[in-house]
């Protein structure tokens, strides 16, 4: 059976869907002093026994892990025999060291949180691949990238698949291995100490005239992608696209983005928007 958090609705019921799984009834209830009750409804509880439960969750706020950590013991105590987390998206997966003195670990912090209700955890294209050694149970990482190629126009012009940085070139890779087509190249930053201004452009690839397809695992206030966009529509590229794993999209990113002169931009439904064009579903079915 299917359990699905509140921010993972859709992708649940595509989950079950593809796997002809039964698709749990959640409610999220608030009581008045703000604690959080996340409950199956008794009919599912009851079918739970002996079962395999598979709670997805993405753990976009605080209260999303509070649901998602319920979720597991719900699970429980309904008497599930076996139960599998799938983290669409997890929270607080970026800080995967203390980067200064007195802080924590945090991805450490909810990855052995998470561990204590599960038996196994599936995790979609984590930001820092490494947090996934952070859980006491086995934890198999799934990538979403190629996923990202299916949303493109099936006319690109010459693509070039372009990351934000070397580090995330296997991710450009990965989407332009999946369209079939293009070149994969990252972009490099030059400041200019005198005036503090940063200059960003592709690396290697001549891209004039081309269709560019900006990739990342991440779009969270769209800073970096629309200063890309601009430093390519300086190069006279052809169309600009953005494409990601996950878009959180906060603030007035879709703003930034719209305003830099883009020609689509789309994500998965690891984080629910209305640009999650595709769905990490069919990844996640073949390993629940």
């Amino acid at each position: 059976m299917i359990l699905p958090g509140s921010h993972s609705q859709s992708l649940s019921a595509r989950l079950a869907a593809a796997t002809d799984h039964d698709l749990a009834r959640v409610t999220y209830d608030q009581f008045p002093d703000g604690e959080r009750c996340t409950a199956l409804m008794e009919a599912d509880a009851d079918a739970l026994a002996g079962e395999h439960a598979v709670v997805v969750a993405s753990t976009l706020t605080s209260d999303a892990h509070l649901e998602l950590l319920q979720l597991q013991d719900a699970a429980r105590e309904a008497g599930a025999t076996e139960v599998t987390t799938v983290l669409p998206y997890m929270g607080y997966g970026r800080q995967d060291e203390a980067f200064s003195p007195g802080q924590p670990v945090s991805a450490r912090a909810v990855a052995r949180a998470i561990s204590t209700g599960t038996d196994r955890v599936l995790l979609v294209s984590p930001h820092e691949p490494d947090v996934a050694d952070f859980f006491d149970v086995p934890c198999e990482t799934v990538e979403g990238a190629p996923r990202l190629a299916e949303p493109l126009p099936d006319d690109l012009d010459d693509p070039v698949f372009v990351a934000p940085d070397e580090g995330a070139i296997a991710i450009a890779e990965r989407a332009r291995d999946a369209y079939g087509a293009g070149d994969a190249d990252y972009f490099e930053k030059e400041r200019d100490y005198d005036t503090g201004e940063v200059e960003i452009s592709p690396g290697n690839a001549d891209v004039g005239g081309r269709d560019v397809v900006l990739v990342d695992d991440i779009v969270a206030t769209g800073s970096t992608m629309s200063e890309a966009i601009d430093a390519l529509h300086g190069r006279e590229v052809g169309r600009a696209f953005v494409v990601c794993v996950h878009p959180l999209l906060v603030g007035n990113a879709r703003t930034k983005l719209e305003r830099a002169g883009l020609a689509g931009i789309w994500g998965t439904d690891t984080v629910e928007r209305d640009v999650s064009a595709v769905s990490v579903a069919p990844l996640l079915a073949e390993l629940v």
